[in-house]
Formats: C-alpha cells, structure tokens, sequence
C-alpha cells in the first residue's frame, strides 16, 4: 500500500492528494468527485500523511495501514459510518485488536471507514509502498 501522496488536513473533511508545492507550502487537490484544488500554508495548517497516522493502542500505537490492511483482508466490506456506536466498535475490535477503547472514539473510528472506502479504489491502495530509506 502506497499511500505517502495522501494527506488529511485538520479542518478540512476527507483527504487530499499532494500535487505540487509553493513558496507558502503546498498544492492539494480533493480526492472526492470535485477534484479541488487548494493550496495549504503549513505555518497555519496542519497535515498528516495517511502513512504516519496511528491509533493508540492498548500496549503499542497501531499503524493506520495496518488498519486498512485488516479491512481490505477481511473483505473491503465496512459498516455504514451513520451506524450506532456499538456497530462501529464491534467492527473495529476486528480489524484493530487491542486498540484503547478509552482513547479511539466513535468518531475517530467513523472517520477511518470514511477514508477507507475513499481510498479502496485508488490504484496507490494496491500499489506496494516504497522501500524506507537507509
């Protein structure tokens, strides 16, 4: 799973793909059906890749791609978003055992499945992730 180029960006709803780069910081362009593009200034925004996100865990923080791993393994099949707070919990002790059920709300757990059906179809969800640098 390649997903480095995708970022969410607090405030914004949904995510975007990094496209480009300027003097005040960078180029986004929404992933949904609208394509926008819009430009981040990183001294007043803050963004995080899809590929450095993690979840706090009951002993360790739980990688995000690990997470979508999980999903796209057990079937891409994920539980409507507008669904009741035990159906997302339950959904998510599948497919992220030992999270912090203190600490990852229902709506942190809503936002996960809405970027994960958002990404499933990208070609960069199949696509292998790139060899860390050494």
């Amino acid at each position: 799973m390649n997903l480095r180029a995708l970022v969410s960006v607090t405030g914004k709803p949904g995510l975007f793909k990094l496209v480009g780069q300027n003097k005040g910081g960078f180029i986004l362009e929404s992933l949904d059906e609208k394509k926008i593009k819009t430009s981040v200034n990183l001294s007043t925004t803050k963004m995080a890749t899809l590929e450095d996100i993690t979840i706090y865990g009951d002993e360790e923080e739980i990688r995000l791609l690990d997470i979508f791993e999980a999903i796209k393994t057990k079937g891409g099949e994920t539980p409507d978003v507008k669904a009741d707070g035990n159906t997302l919990r339950e959904f998510f002790r599948e497919v992220a055992p030992g999270h912090d059920e203190s600490r990852v709300y229902s709506s942190d757990i809503k936002k996960i499945v809405t970027w994960y059906n958002i990404i499933k179809e990208l070609p960069l969800f199949e696509e292998e992730a790139p060899a860390p640098l050494q």
